[in-house]
């Protein structure tokens, strides 16, 4: 019998949560997933996570929420950070006496480790990816019997570093931040990977923003307010189908569904 997880690209703002709550259980069924794992970083109306935006993201059937960049910015939500395990916030941002970078979920296949961690090229300073996954794996050996990875990252190279690193100690990777769905799913030794999953939110857009602010801004080169489009919403991501007697990977399809 096999296992599916189901990855859920950056949700962006109202338009991606509102898909996502009139969606995201008749996908689930669509595609069998087992386990639902969604980027929510993206999902306030003023950018980052929000504890509104993260309680409705769980509300519409997502199991974890994983972080990113922005997962600080909107103050509400830390206290929600402390309370519900299943948020995390990226194991090697900044220290907050708050959050986690992972957890454990119990599963029809077993113990789910998910890990959270961010990038270092292009981003905010933080700890190394590296270093801060293998503390975790080294704390919770023995505790879990599958392990997935959201690296929420810019450089492709970095990413795909990433998998060459940990593939033999994960089942699945994938990346997150860049809000493109990237061409490149693969089954790697036994673990399946995509470098990013796209994003859940506005089609008419630029990365889930308004498309003409963004092109002032690049073509003018003066200030733009960057604003959060709406309408038709589209969604992105990748199903990953595991063995669920060798634990090994054995297909991974990218999603895309559209209003």
């Amino acid at each position: 019998m096999n296992f599916n997880i189901l990855a859920v690209g950056d949700v962006v703002g109202a338009c991606g949560i509102r898909y996502l709550e009139s969606n995201l259980r008749r996908i689930k069924k669509k595609y069998g997933a087992d386990l639902i794992i969604v980027n929510g970083e993206n999902s306030a109306d003023a950018n980052g996570i929000s504890r509104r935006s993260a309680i409705s993201i769980f509300d519409a059937g997502a199991d974890v929420i994983t972080g990113g960049n922005h997962s600080l910015r909107c103050k509400d939500v830390y206290s929600l950070y402390e309370s519900e395990s299943r948020l995390l916030l990226p194991a090697n941002i900044s220290p907050v006496p708050f959050g986690n970078g992972h957890v454990i979920i119990e599963t029809s296949f077993g113990r789910v480790l998910v890990v959270n961690v961010l990038g270092q090229i292009y981003m905010n300073p933080c700890e190394s990816p590296f270093y801060a996954v293998e503390r975790i794996l080294k704390s919770e050996h023995g505790n879990y019997d599958l392990a997935v990875a959201d690296i929420h990252a810019e450089a492709t190279s970095e990413k795909l570093a990433f998998l060459r690193y940990f593939s033999d100690r994960f089942q699945v990777i994938f990346g997150t931040h860049t809000h493109v769905q990237t061409a490149d799913e693969m089954v790697f030794g036994s673990c399946g990977y995509i470098t990013d999953l796209g994003m859940c939110g506005a089609e008419d857009s630029i990365l889930g923003t308004v498309a003409q602010r963004v092109v002032d801004k690049l073509v003018k080169r003066t200030p733009e307010r960057f604003e959060l489009a709406d309408g038709k919403c589209v969604l992105r991501g990748a199903l990953f189908t595991i063995d669920s007697d060798s634990k090994k990977t054995l297909d991974v399809k990218r999603i895309f569904e559209a209003e």
